[in-house]
């Protein structure tokens, strides 16, 4: 049931609690942290409308409805979706207006509200779900991507052949929709019926753009004149063809599609110049056999095809965020465990970090003017949450209050430690100690991996997911978690170690991370455990068939066999490119790269807990370790979470996951018998 709208005040955004630091949250608890994200900022830079996402118990979902905070006060709840999330608000160009998305009916339609107040008003009634909208810069049209309708084709079909599908070739291509937005509609007294279910439908119909293209359209942006609109396109929406995406201009008057970047890569459109000349785009240059771990390239390019220049050329990260504006082009990258704030000179290519008192930079939005900023991010010993900053940057003011709801928590003292791993390369890690943490003492360890592999762990005062880390830090745990080789955030090179390395590389990391802390004295060597989802879990189920360092280990969703996870994952380019073969060209390094292979000295006790629907990692990964496993004499235990993909997104399931794993840590590292609640 959700929280009533008293409870979510006190909480998050106001009355400041004496902070004792001694309680040990629920899984529940933890589980239910309000978060705040996506700020965005008004074009005059007054207002700032951002997303909290809070549980719905009694709906086993998670709800996301639309903040506003109004010339910097306190911000107030803005839509309340009962049934459905409201998301991705946009501001008008006169900001009179925020528009969003939200499921009020049948689909996900386009929904517009008044800065001031009162209900929203559903803006279209499409066929499928709108999602990927942008105003147009005189605020007059709206356009939204949304998948062509084949309803009637499969319905005749099934009537006719029955149920059946072709592999790579049943998909809906997107396309790209205007919408005129005519205030002067919305302002007519809507009916006592539309007011109750805030669905008031301006009747306006949408109007499809190119509808004798044969590619699916990714993303667009409007020319700041509005007369043009660049599109980023690929030959069908399927998950692999992203190698093939290619930029054109279509210009909306003459009804012309000019092709302007299709190098033989993904090419990613990420905006236009602020005079309206150039194209900002993203691109792996030609090369399609490294996209998963080297970095991309950043060019601008002249609308007509003259002055492609790469920029931010010698920088070793990926950039992401991309902004253009008068003031340069703004983004943000990784700094090893810090997420910062970069300016980029438009015309040298060259890349500034800027000073901003924020360990990590979510996102960030600016005013038009390039004057006001609102940025989520996040301090070591905080939540993230949302603050306006003045550019050139000069301080922070912190508008939400989300760390609050953490006042009363024994939370987590974190720190960033270093190693030398087995082949001498230097790892960092995040070292979570409980708040009375002794010197002198041995602690368990639990050893927590992220997934990715691009993937990185940082500082928190709460760390989270499906492992119950702070509950083992107050029950006398250390917890560590490895950024391994291929993390992001320590350059391309580092990224690049787990190629024809993947397992026995990262093995080495988390092993010697091990090592290093019992070594230290902090560790008892007879309690220690690995556990990770997805890329973390694969680690873990080699640690479980290749070391002895262990005395439980849980695999979430992870790789057991690298030979039947590439002919089953939606994802077959990863395997090429990190194994650099496939199974039939190089046997040897899927065999060397598997756990699988080793299973025969498996000796870990190993919980797996994996979706049911999982296309990412195929759930045959789970039936083939358990199955391993069983055979050896290994005590194991499957867990299957019904109606899931690669993660598990609802609440509910999640506590049950949770439990799971303090379950399985309780019984093999404490030696207690936990029974995992009913009701």
């Amino acid at each position: 049931m959700k929280a009533p709208i008293f409870f979510v005040l006190l909480v998050i955004w106001g009355i400041t609690l004496k902070s004792q630091n001694t309680k040990t949250p629920s899984f529940e608890e933890v589980i239910a942290l309000r978060a705040v994200f996506n700020p965005t900022i008004s074009p005059n830079g007054k207002n700032i409308v951002f997303e909290s996402r809070s549980v719905d118990w009694e709906e086993n979902r998670y709800d996301t409805e639309l903040w506003l905070s109004k010339n910097g006060r306190a911000p107030f709840q803005l839509t309340n979706n009962l049934k459905n999330s409201s998301t991705g608000p946009k501001w008008s160009p006169d900001g009179q207006w925020i528009a969003f998305l939200a499921k009020k009916s049948e689909n996900t339609q386009l929904q517009v509200i008044r800065v001031e107040g009162g209900e929203s008003f559903q803006l279209t009634q499409t066929k499928n779900n709108i999602f990927n909208f942008e105003w147009s810069p005189n605020g007059k049209q709206i356009a939204f991507l949304q998948s062509e309708d084949k309803k009637e084709e499969a319905k005749k079909r099934k009537e006719k052949l029955g149920g059946f599908e072709v592999e790579d070739a049943e998909y809906q291509l997107n396309q790209l929709w205007i919408i005129d937005f005519d205030p002067g509609r919305l302002n007519s007294t809507p009916l006592p019926e539309q007011l109750k279910d805030s669905v008031y439908i301006a009747r306006t119909k949408a109007n499809l753009v190119l509808d004798s293209v044969s590619f699916s359209i990714n993303d667009y942006d409007w020319s700041p004149d509005g007369m043009k609109i660049a599109i980023e396109h690929q030959p069908d929406p399927l998950r692999n063809s992203f190698f093939k995406a290619d930029i054109s201009i279509y210009d909306i008057q003459s009804g012309n599609l000019k092709s302007l970047v299709n190098n033989k890569s993904y090419d990613g459109l990420v905006s236009w110049s602020p005079d309206g000349k150039s194209i900002l785009y993203q691109t792996s240059l030609n090369d399609s056999t490294s996209n998963y771990y080297r970095n991309g390239k950043l060019f601008r390019i002249d609308v007509d095809g003259s002055n492609n220049t790469q920029l931010a050329k010698d920088f070793d990260e990926d950039l992401s965020g991309l902004y253009w504006n008068e003031q340069g082009i703004f983004g943000v990258a990784w700094q090893k465990t810090e997420r910062l704030m970069v300016r980029i000179n438009p015309k040298t290519g060259k890349i500034t970090l800027l000073p901003l008192d924020l360990e990590r930079v979510w996102s960030y939005s600016f005013s038009d003017d390039g004057k006001k900023m609102a940025l989520y991010g996040v301090k070591d010993k905080q939540l993230s949450e949302i603050y306006t900053a003045s550019y050139p940057l000069k301080g922070l003011t912190q508008i939400t209050q989300s760390t609050q709801q953490i006042g009363q928590w024994a939370t987590s003292n974190s720190e960033v430690i270093r190693w030398k791993s087995e082949d001498g390369t230097t790892i960092e890690g995040v070292l979570h100690k409980p708040q009375d943490f002794d010197a002198e003492k041995k602690y368990p360890l639990m050893v927590v991996i992220h997934g990715g592999p691009t993937g990185i762990s940082t500082p928190s005062p709460v760390p989270t997911g499906v492992y119950p880390m702070l509950q083992w830090l107050n029950k006398g745990a250390l917890v560590l978690q490895p950024n391994y080789r291929g993390s992001v955030g320590y350059g391309e090179a580092f990224r690049s170690l787990n190629v024809k390395n993947l397992g026995v590389g990262d093995a080495w990391d988390v092993e010697s991370g091990v090592k290093h802390l019992i070594e230290k004295g902090m560790v008892d060597s007879d309690k220690v455990a690995s556990m990770g989802w997805s890329q973390g879990g694969y680690i873990s189920a080699f640690l479980t068939t290749n070391s002895k360092l262990f005395k439980a280990i849980s695999v979430g969703a992870g790789i057991s066999n690298w030979m039947t996870y590439y002919v089953n994952t939606d994802i077959h380019p990863f395997t090429r490119q990190y194994l650099k073969a496939t199974p039939w060209s190089d046997k040897a390094i899927y065999e060397k790269t598997s756990p699988m292979t080793n299973i025969n000295n498996a000796y870990t006790p190993t919980l797996i807990q994996h979706g049911e629907f999982d296309k990412r990692v195929p759930t045959a990964n789970a039936y083939e370790l358990f199955q391993g496993l069983q055979d050896v004499g290994v005590d194991t235990k499957l867990i299957i979470y019904k109606g899931f993909g690669h993660g598990i997104n609802k609440p509910k399931e999640r506590l049950a996951a949770t439990w799971h794993n303090w379950q399985w840590f309780g019984k093999y590292l404490w030696e207690e018998e936990v029974a995992v609640p009913k009701e």
